[in-house]
């Protein structure tokens, strides 16, 4: 069991742009509910755990039976709440699932766990798919990664990258924002500075690359739609109906 991964879902109910998005109903259950049973059906994963702060998460997480630890109030970011978490664990593999995210795919996560599992020279696991859109490839909002010939991430931005002048080049690639961390680098990278890139950017996974440490990326043709504001309810709630997934 200890080589299966500890799924952490930080769950922080003061959410500024959507307070209490994780209690948000959606298909007759909260939204967390809905990351939980997901990550859940992960073959690789051996726990899950909602990681939160407020015990009005607790009790919703409690009420359907899920497994719930409370951590301090005072991290800055998801991740440190994760690495406390992982602090009172001996698995060796943390895999990070954010608690907005309805509609990931156990599969990818299992190709998360699996691309750290299997390669040592990484401390970290992500998931990247096909950017499919010129949308997509120019929001901001989409985060891009670009790959060396090992697989493993050169750089995160959000602008396009790579440029394509005359050539076509090959599949340009969308992060999602999926990790899977080796439990000792995990507990010594929340504790490193921010770099300047990672400032820029506002992107925390830079801090990995700016530090050193290198993040194997697994292609996924799975995608993901997180719920960020109020509008997206409804948008996840035809998505989960179109794919059988509704509580109605």
């Amino acid at each position: 069991m200890k080589k299966k991964a500890l799924a952490v879902i930080p769950a922080r109910y003061a959410s500024r742009r959507f307070e209490g998005k994780v209690l948000a109903i959606l298909a007759g259950k909260p939204l967390v509910q809905h990351v939980y049973e997901r990550v859940s059906e992960c073959g690789a994963v051996g726990r899950v755990v909602v990681a939160t702060d407020d015990h009005r998460v607790e009790e919703a997480v409690l009420g359907f039976g899920g497994d719930v630890v409370m951590t301090s109030a005072d991290h800055k970011c998801g991740t440190e709440r994760v690495a406390e978490v992982a602090s009172r664990s001996d698995r060796p593999l943390v895999l990070n699932v954010q608690g907005d995210e309805p509609l990931v795919s156990p599969e990818a996560l299992a190709s998360c766990v699996e691309r750290l599992s299997g390669d040592e020279t990484v401390e970290v696991a992500t998931l990247a798919t096909e950017i499919r859109s010129s949308d997509e490839l120019m929001s901001p909002h989409v985060v891009k990664v670009v790959l060396d010939s090992a697989g493993r991430a050169l750089y995160f931005s959000r602008s396009p990258i790579p440029y394509f002048g005359r050539e076509p080049g090959g599949a340009r690639l969308k992060h999602i924002g999926v990790y899977c961390f080796r439990r000792e680098y995990l507990t010594s990278f929340v504790k490193l500075p921010q770099g300047p890139l990672e400032v820029a950017e506002k992107l925390e996974q830079l801090r990995v690359l700016e530090h050193g440490g290198a993040i194997g990326v697994a292609i996924t043709p799975y995608d993901t739609v997180g719920v960020d504001l109020p509008e997206d309810l409804a948008r996840a709630e035809r998505l989960l109906a179109s794919a059988g997934r509704s509580n109605v």
